[in-house]
């Protein structure tokens, strides 16, 4: 199943822009801006606060409700500490492989909508695009875009994110908070340790504290057979604190993060911690009332939880032509949609667990014609009989 010679040409040109998200993606961006253009669309930019990089959002057709939104991010991970053995940002074709960092995620869907948008002449029902940033850094372009994107008022009867789901409509996924807790405690000689605060037991205690939130979510929460592991996750990536080891340590900070089923409230879960915290400390208020916890969130994204019944999963169900329904592991942006009351599916091309992120990633072509067929099927509704 070969896809249109015109998402093959879009896609050499969008490998070619090296957008990690450290780094801007104008020149990205402005390709794509001219794209649609071209096509006929009104476009619109959404610059980030620092004016380095730009969300872009673009329309077709009457206005009003109705149509269909497509969405894709822009950026893609590092390939440095990775062994590549062909060019990561040049497009190679070998066999029924496309290699190129983004090939996968995301860019080959990002292809197929620009080339489905250079077909989208005559229809009558609006086709709306949105191209966001910093995706892979927690969705935080998304999260900047969408007071501005709210604000323009569309109300488009499904949106597809194309996120990799090996063309398969995707109606879950977990969402995520990032967390950071900050233990202060009191330092003094280590020979006189329990007359001070050792900020690292601090830290260990709540440790412990979030292994027990993790136990309760896994026996006594809820839990969602779909996903590989059932359950919300609690997850300590990193902790740190002292100076020298004869010193009772007066700082250390622990980082963890929260990934959560959508009928989970993270909300719920940072009160719960609060007062755990309260508790750790009790102990020593009235010795040491500058010791203390203090936990901030650094990030977060919804998740997404589409019912299997929802008129749009069937209507992506035909578009797509698969009839297996999943949920995926990781993250998108499908959930800041849904919040605006846009029913929103994940379906594209490739494989994330076995393509994405990796060294010499690829999409088969089979995979992207497929997801042309979808998009011709798009514009086939979308346009007058």
């Amino acid at each position: 199943m070969e896809p249109h010679a015109a998402t093959l040409k879009i896609l050499d040109r969008l490998i070619g822009f090296p957008t990690v998200s450290a780094d801007s993606n104008l020149g990205l961006i402005g390709y794509a801006e001219g794209l649609l253009q071209d096509a006929g669309f009104h476009t619109q930019r959404m610059p980030n606060t620092e004016g380095g990089k730009a969300g872009l959002v673009a329309r077709l057709g009457a206005d009003g409700p109705g149509g269909v939104l497509l969405s894709a991010h822009s950026d893609v991970v590092p390939v440095e500490g990775q062994t590549w053995t062909r060019p990561p940002f040049r497009l190679t074709r070998e066999g029924d492989r496309l290699f190129g960092r983004g090939t996968t995620d995301m860019k080959g869907f990002l292809a197929a909508m620009l080339s489905a948008a250079g077909r989208a002449g005559n229809i009558s029902q609006p086709l709306m695009l949105a191209i966001s940033y910093d995706e892979e850094v927690g969705c935080r372009g998304i999260r900047q875009m969408m007071p501005e994107f709210a604000a323009l008022g569309w109300q488009p009867d499904l949106c597809i994110v194309g996120e990799p789901t090996s063309m398969q409509p995707a109606i879950g996924h977990k969402g995520k908070a990032a967390y950071m807790a900050r233990c202060r405690g009191v330092a003094g000689h280590s020979s006189m340790a329990p007359r001070y605060v050792n900020a690292l037991h601090l830290a260990a205690d709540f440790l412990a504290a979030l292994r027990q939130e993790q136990q309760a979510f896994a026996t006594g929460g809820v839990l969602d057979e779909a996903y590989d592991v059932p359950c919300s996750t609690v997850h300590a990536g990193r902790m740190q604190g002292g100076v020298a080891l004869n010193i009772v340590p007066d700082h250390a900070s622990l980082e963890f993060e929260l990934r959560h089923l959508p009928q989970d409230d993270p909300d719920a879960f940072l009160a719960r911690l609060r007062q755990s915290a309260d508790g750790i400390i009790a102990p020593f208020t009235a010795s040491h009332p500058e010791a203390g916890i203090e936990i901030e969130v650094s990030n977060s994204y919804p998740g997404l939880a589409m019912a299997a019944d929802h008129p749009a999963v069937a209507r992506v169900v035909a578009l797509s032509g698969s009839r297996q329904i999943t949920k995926v592991a990781y993250g998108t942006e499908a959930g800041y949609f849904a919040q605006l009351g846009i029913p929103t599916v994940v379906c594209g091309p490739g494989d994330m667990e076995g393509q994405g992120h990796k060294p010499d990633e690829y999409l088969s072509v089979a995979q992207l014609g497929e997801c042309d067929r979808m998009m011709d099927r798009i514009l086939t509704q979308l346009t007058p009989v």
